[in-house]
């Protein structure tokens, strides 16, 4: 039995003759004849009754057809799912993501949504060293990393920039007007942070982020006053704020989604550095979800 000879008896069924079927499936009527002649042979019943004026399903057709119709609706779903499976379509995108993914990674998500929707997406939110570990291993299909340069064995594709911000008490020079110019105010440069001690986590903690921050500052003849180690970011902007004046501090952090205003303390942008993310994937050829996932970048890639 082929699957070509239940289209062709299921095609003379709705169109009540051979002639019409043929007509319907662009072939010639002889082969639908022949065609259902061999099914009926392998079956060993007879599915249409003919005569010179009708053709009628008999008795046993009535009873296979709802059968064949199954066979064929089971046929072209697994056709869509090969095909969706070689497309990226549907499956499952194992994507590592950054603490505190931000605006650009839910705009990301999104437009994977919007044009892969049966594309399950599975996040996993890991420490650096063991993301990109994932990636090398196989565990993951991809990962965002910020502000790395390299990552041995992987490529890194840039994706977006973003800006940095400086935290700083409110009442320093270098906070602007009132003491609190808000991240939409003119950028501030390094220098004129000059002076001030630096809140930073420790290099092993993150290593592209810090070596960013220091060689900006290297980069722009500040000298870095090492202060008290950066914890979480609510508490090390509680600390500036409670700081003495005569021993001011700053930090600097990329944007967080609802961060809210912390009272003497004043948060400007940063004119540089910018923050790189990227996207941390196996070198070759990308898989059908890791294809989804580079068109769905570039779809948001103009905003």
């Amino acid at each position: 039995m082929e699957l070509r000879q239940l289209e062709y008896f299921a095609a003379v069924a709705d169109e009540g003759g051979f002639g019409r079927a043929a007509g319907r499936l662009g072939v010639v009527q002889s082969a639908v004849s022949q065609q259902i002649r061999r099914l009926e042979r392998e079956l060993g019943v007879t599915l249409f009754d003919r005569s010179t004026r009708h053709v009628r399903l008999s008795g046993a057709g009535e009873r296979l057809l709802p059968e064949a119709r199954a066979v064929l609706t089971a046929a072209r779903r697994t056709r869509q799912l090969a095909a969706d499976l070689a497309t990226g379509a549907e499956g499952v995108l194992r994507l590592g993501t950054v603490q505190g993914p931000g605006e650009r990674t839910y705009r990301l998500l999104e437009e994977l949504r919007r044009t892969a929707p049966r594309l399950r997406v599975r996040l996993r939110r890991l420490p650096l060293t063991e993301r990109l570990a994932a990636v090398r291993s196989g565990e993951l299909d991809a990962a965002l990393v910020r502000a790395a340069t390299r990552a041995r064995g992987l490529e890194l594709l840039p994706v977006w920039d973003d800006p940095l911000y400086a935290a700083l008490p409110a009442e320093h020079p270098a906070a602007g007007p009132s003491g609190g110019a808000g991240p939409a105010a003119a950028p501030l440069r390094l220098e004129e942070l000059s002076g001030l001690s630096l809140r930073l986590a420790a290099r092993e903690h993150n290593p592209p982020f810090h070596d960013l921050v220091t060689g900006a500052l290297r980069a722009a003849g500040v000298e870095q006053v090492p202060g008290p180690p950066f914890t979480t970011l609510q508490e090390t902007l509680t600390a500036l704020a409670d700081e003495r004046a005569d021993a001011p501090s700053w930090t600097v952090f990329y944007e967080v989604t609802g961060l809210p205003p912390v009272p003497g303390v004043a948060v400007r942008r940063l004119a540089a550095p910018t923050l790189t993310t990227s996207l941390a994937v196996p070198p070759g050829p990308p898989t059908p979800p890791l294809r989804q996932l580079l068109r769905a970048l570039h779809g948001t890639s103009g905003g």
